[in-house]
């Protein structure tokens, strides 16, 4: 689809598709690099010209105001231009335009900055993650995409790693391990962005885990807070109110295999509430006779928690 001079993406298995409508808007320099700062995400909707942030917008409805195809103009559709790449795993992610560059994610976590218009490639980075450990991933070793914030381009690895590289050429300017080293926890989502902070889950609960959101600085990569969202070990002080309440839902031994509530998927922020949204998986093990016939909280659950701290305000069991 055109975007008011750039162009949107389409990936299908292993290649980028660009559909255009023939003639339509001219083309703009390539400003590798270009900053989205706070006020430009909170804004995402009335930025018709570019798709900074995973769905769009905060809200992530992923709805486009654009109009230039209807029902009339879309025979006009035509293939722009295609970049296959290296391999046959899938691919998942949403590709993120800003000033006419493109960046999506692959199998591997691999990276691509592209031209927009012409699909040439500008940069690649490959985190090299360790093959082994796809033993770990359930659904494949895929990416959803990155997050861009004050020319930095944030990916999450899916050996557990949350790295922030130039925009402009892909030089890493940090890279931090959020989970336990070589255990079996994964990236998969695409990172958000929150008041100057890069937020990332995990996935893992097919898996001994204990899931947990964080969050780091995006000028630094340094922890600001980390929350998990189920219970540990209750010969323990619980972490927080919620968690501790939620140990009065668990029973037998769910702690030795972790408990899982992993929040692999839609972590969102509402700007208006200040409040950070995280959806969870399944409870680990699966099996009832090692955590009980409870509700096992916070699994299977929205949670809301304060962006500045991570404390969870409020958590809604789905399943």
């Amino acid at each position: 689809m055109h975007r008011a001079g750039y162009l949107n993406s389409f990936l299908i298995v292993t290649a980028v598709w660009v559909l255009g409508l023939a003639g339509c808007g001219r083309r703009a320099d390539v400003a590798v690099g270009v900053a989205v700062d706070d006020a430009a995400l909170r804004a995402a909707d009335s930025d018709s010209a570019n798709w900074i942030t995973y769905g769009r917008t905060y809200s992530e409805q992923r709805f486009s105001p654009l109009k230039q195809v209807d029902e009339q103009s879309v025979s006009k559709l035509g293939l722009a231009w295609s970049k296959d790449f290296p391999d046959v795993r899938a691919y998942e992610a949403t590709p993120l335009v800003k000033d006419g560059v493109m960046y999506t994610t692959g199998a591997w976590s691999i990276v691509w900055a592209l031209d927009a218009k012409t699909g040439a490639q500008l940069w690649t980075y490959d985190p090299k993650v360790p093959k082994d450990h796809g033993k770990y991933v359930c659904c494949d070793v895929v990416n959803r995409g990155v997050a861009l914030y004050k020319g930095r381009v944030y990916l999450g690895t899916l050996d557990g790693r949350l790295i922030g590289l130039d925009a402009k050429a892909g030089a890493v300017a940090w890279d931090v391990q959020t989970t336990p080293k070589d255990g079996p926890y994964a990236i998969t989502d695409s990172a958000g962005i929150v008041k100057g902070r890069v937020v990332i889950g995990n996935a893992g609960s097919e898996y001994p885990v204990r899931g947990f959101v964080s969050a780091y600085d995006a000028d630094t990569g340094k922890l600001a807070w980390k929350t998990y969202t189920v219970p540990g070990d209750p010969s323990q002080p619980g972490e927080s109110e919620a968690l501790k309440q939620a140990a009065k839902t668990w029973s037998g031994e769910w702690w030795k295999t972790g408990g899982g509530g992993s929040p692999w998927d839609c972590i969102v922020y509402d700007p208006d509430l200040d409040l950070v949204y995280a959806g969870t998986g399944n409870a680990t093990p699966w099996y009832d006779q090692s955590r009980g016939k409870g509700d096992s909280q916070w699994a299977a659950s929205i949670i809301a928690l304060r962006a500045d701290t991570g404390d969870q305000v409020w958590g809604y069991q789905t399943t």
